[in-house]
């Protein structure tokens, strides 16, 4: 039995939901983003994008390009509700989904034919979606991820296609090499060198030599080129939740010295998220005092993995929850309502100069541990360096350690 993959993308998802909320807006170019110039864009129509727009371009470039564009912020947690909407109706429908972002999503619907034709279900799934929300969505339809994905972009603006059985490298042999999944600039560049410009070009050539060009990452692009992905469509249930405590040796009352913990805390677990590809939309804090009673208070947040915006939340919801006089044996911090995405979520409240600087930490971290660079504030919290909570190794984050 051949696999039958779906690949469905809300197309411009950000500027969709805006269009919903605003019809004024449609039809124009419209740019997503910080709205100062230091801004960074998170999303664009397609109408700014015929100017060279992309996302992630500083948004005072993106003006400059397309300088009739409206501006919007954003609100992250508006885009959250609508994410959670489409993923609810995808769940009640196909047997087994992924999602991979806020907007992405697979779902395996193999053997279904016995019973119900896959294509004109998947044709039902996506105007349902677009009947029930309003948005925009496309889907491609393949024998794995790889083509529906690429099928799906070239379905775009809200449409959709199906590569039938044993055509896949027909489909993509005279399509770009930027189209294959994981194929980067850099990569391009490689392959412009060698006067690689079309997929064909690549299914034409020895996997001996994309190995030798590319080493192991050269024989993935080469299977994909070929319409080969095995890949499974992985359910979704993946990790929900973070967390990480700290009990002390001796019961304390010093506020400076449990805050500076905390902020340590919320920085090392909002790292764990970024480097995990994961956001969160909930916070909890945990204090349990000397008498052993226990208290936790939580709040839920729109999608995001930013220190700036996880720091501040945790401080808050310790400063509400904090009984003044009495002593502390144990604190905690824990982040829940995980799901896939890295920081594209965070751009429309962030600067280029924000972006860069997260990238930058993250990559000393990552090459030097997680202490390598932290806040003064959170010295004394001693944390594991280069735990990664989603590679299946077990919690916790920051050292039980007594002090």
């Amino acid at each position: 039995m051949e696999n039958t993959i779906l690949h469905l993308d809300l197309d411009t998802f950000f500027v969709s939901v805006e269009r919903l909320l605003d019809s004024r807006l449609m039809g124009k170019p419209v740019l997503i983003g910080g709205t100062s110039d230091r801004g960074v864009v998170a999303s664009c129509s397609y109408e700014a994008r015929a100017y060279g727009v992309h996302s992630a371009m500083p948004m005072k470039r993106a003006k400059e390009l397309c300088p009739d564009a409206i501006q919007i912020r954003g609100n992250s947690g508006t885009y959250t509700k609508y994410s959670e909407m489409v993923t609810e109706i995808i769940k009640e429908t196909v047997p087994l989904y992924e999602k991979t972002s806020i907007d992405e999503f697979y779902a395996d619907l193999t053997g279904m034919d016995r019973f119900f034709n896959s294509y004109q279900m998947s044709t039902e799934l996506r105007k349902r979606i677009i009947k029930e929300t309003g948005l925009p969505i496309s889907f491609g339809l393949s024998k794995n991820k790889t083509v529906s994905k690429i099928a799906t972009g070239e379905a775009k603006p809200n449409n959709q296609l199906r590569i039938d059985y044993g055509k896949e490298k027909t489909f993509l042999a005279p399509l770009s090499i930027s189209k294959i999944p994981m194929v980067g600039q850099k990569t391009q560049i490689t392959l412009y060198g060698l006067g690689v410009k079309r997929i064909q070009t690549i299914q034409e050539m020895p996997v001996e030599l994309m190995e030798k060009v590319l080493g192991q990452n050269g024989i993935s692009i080469w299977k994909k080129a070929n319409g080969v992905d095995t890949s499974p469509v992985i359910p979704y249930s993946e990790r929900k939740s973070i967390s990480t405590e700290r009990t002390f040796d001796r019961d304390t009352i010093d506020v400076y010295k449990l805050r500076g913990i905390l902020t340590a805390m919320a920085e090392n677990l909002a790292f764990q998220l970024r480097r995990g590809l994961k956001l969160t939309a909930c916070v909890t804090v945990k204090v349990r005092y000397s008498d052993f009673n226990t208290y936790t208070l939580q709040s839920r947040i729109p999608y995001t993995s930013a220190d700036h915006i996880l720091i501040p939340k945790t401080l808050e919801l310790f400063e509400k929850l904090y009984q003044k006089r009495l002593l502390v044996r144990l604190i905690g911090v824990r982040f829940s309502r995980l799901v896939e995405g890295g920081l594209q979520i965070n751009l429309f409240d962030d600067s280029e100069e924000m972006i860069n600087l997260y990238h930058a930490m993250d990559k000393i971290r990552d090459k030097y541990g997680d202490r390598s660079v932290l806040r003064a504030y959170g010295m004394e919290a001693k944390t594991i360096s280069r735990f990664n909570p989603f590679t299946g190794e077990p919690p916790p984050l920051l050292a039980n350690r007594r002090q």
